[in-house]
């Protein structure tokens, strides 16, 4: 096949450019659906526990399983991301994330719908690990950070569209319809992968954009040696405890509690709630793109890192005794808080950096594992806590919390960002250059 000549302009070039901007929609537009199931259940909390007659504590786990088993498919995720490739990852995880939905959709009792949430975790596990195997074989190092920032901003649009839109959506449709459309989609995605996706330029006959010296072929070893070899590299593992204490913290507020709290502390209708939530979300998904691009800029990750973790730490406190109203100044403190959590963008660059460049996926699956551990753990944890003082009030068969459970709960969100920010002091420079040493 004709290869592609990096150092010139031509039908050539043009149709590198084509195909991978066009394989990275794909991807995107299953990251959207990612984030969309990743915090719909804050939306819909209300109808779940009404429906299927569940406490706090049983509606953080339903929530909570998608995090559960997508932490634990983290590890295999960056395996087959390295072995069988972006592909792979997108086909079979859009089947059975969308074989989930569906299921989720139509369920009569809440077994059923914990067996749905469960398969729409396992498939969308894959997904993020591809992306990021993507970016690395079809980009430019130098741009990653900016690529990983741009991924973050176009997944958490899935978020918003699963805040105030969806409470929209809601007066038209059922929760069950689309969560049932949603899962359509996703196979169709499935169909779009299959046409579409390659796993590197060379499948198509083009130079990849970054060669790498050195002695050392992954390709030579087995997999588990590889995995064995990212594991022991101990400069990974901050990167994992950030993530693990302060997207936990931020992803079980955004994804199921905000809107909870908003409704039952300060009195707000489901559609005022969504709506706060969705200028966190907005914000996270800007700032995502913002603190990728100005570490690519400056050249500098760990300064950058140690700012996030500080500010969101901050807006823990400032969320649960600044004297804060539903107007103005509620938007600017949810604005802030989503901003400042998505700063762990750049835990994703510094693992990739610091490993061989062919094992970027198992790196980053790395990290990865900590955000969906913490979440995992979050989730459930605010809804037990709130359930240990709640005083028995109840409102249309649906559990009523006060300020006082929702700020115990906060408190151990605090913990985690405490955790999160020692980490951040942890994590290695890598002044956003390769530094893997054989």
């Amino acid at each position: 096949m004709k290869q592609r000549d990096v150092n010139a302009s031509g039908p050539s070039d043009f149709r590198f450019e084509l195909a991978r901007w066009s394989i990275f929609a794909i991807l995107i537009l299953t990251y959207i659906l990612v984030y969309f199931h990743r915090m719909a259940p804050g939306v819909v909390s209300e109808y779940l526990m009404a429906d299927f007659s569940i406490s706090g504590a049983r509606l953080g786990s339903l929530a909570a399983v998608y995090f559960a088993v997508y932490a634990v498919m983290q590890i295999p995720s960056g395996v087959i991301a390295d072995t069988l490739g972006t592909r792979t990852s997108i086909i079979f995880g859009n089947l059975v994330a969308g074989t989930g939905s569906i299921l989720f959709g139509l369920a009569p009792g809440f077994e059923i719908a914990l067996a749905g949430r469960f398969l729409v975790g396992l498939g969308v596990s894959v997904v993020f690990i591809a992306i990021m195997k993507n970016n690395a074989v079809w980009f430019h190092e130098k741009v990653f950070g900016i690529m990983s920032g741009l991924t973050l901003f176009f997944g958490n649009l899935g978020g918003v569209l699963a805040a105030g839109p969806l409470a929209q959506v809601l007066t038209v449709f059922q929760w069950r319809t689309v969560f049932t459309g949603i899962g359509s989609l996703s196979l169709i995605l499935a169909l779009a992968g299959f046409l579409i996706v390659r796993n590197k330029p060379q499948d198509m006959g083009f130079d990849p954009p970054n060669t790498y010296g050195g002695s050392l072929d992954i390709h030579t070893r087995h997999w588990v040696t590889n995995l064995k070899s990212v594991a022991m590299t101990l400069e990974v593992w901050p990167g994992f405890w950030v993530q693990l204490g302060m997207i936990g913290s931020s992803y079980a507020f955004m994804g199921l509690w905000g809107i909870r709290y908003l409704q039952d502390v300060h009195h707000l209708s489901r559609g005022a709630s969504a709506n706060l939530m969705t200028a966190q979300l907005l914000s996270f998904a800007l700032g995502a793109l913002f603190w990728g691009w100005i570490s690519d800029r400056i050249g500098r990750r760990k300064p950058f890192l140690i700012a996030a973790a500080a500010a969101f730490l901050v807006s823990w406190p400032m969320l649960m005794f600044l004297p804060w109203t539903t107007g103005i100044s509620g938007y600017v403190l949810f604005a802030f808080m989503g901003f400042a959590a998505s700063g762990f963008v750049i835990t994703f660059a510094a693992a990739k950096e610091i490993v061989h460049p062919n094992l970027s996926g198992m790196g980053v699956s790395m990290v990865n594992t900590g955000c969906f551990v913490g979440t995992a753990l979050a989730q459930p944890l605010v809804g037990y806590i709130a359930d240990l003082t709640w005083d028995g009030t109840l409102a249309a068969g649906v559990r009523v919390y006060s300020a006082g459970d929702y700020q115990n709960g906060f408190i151990a969100m605090i913990i985690l960002c405490i955790l999160s920010l020692i980490a951040a002091f942890r994590v290695r420079e890598t002044f956003c250059r390769n530094s893997f040493k054989e």
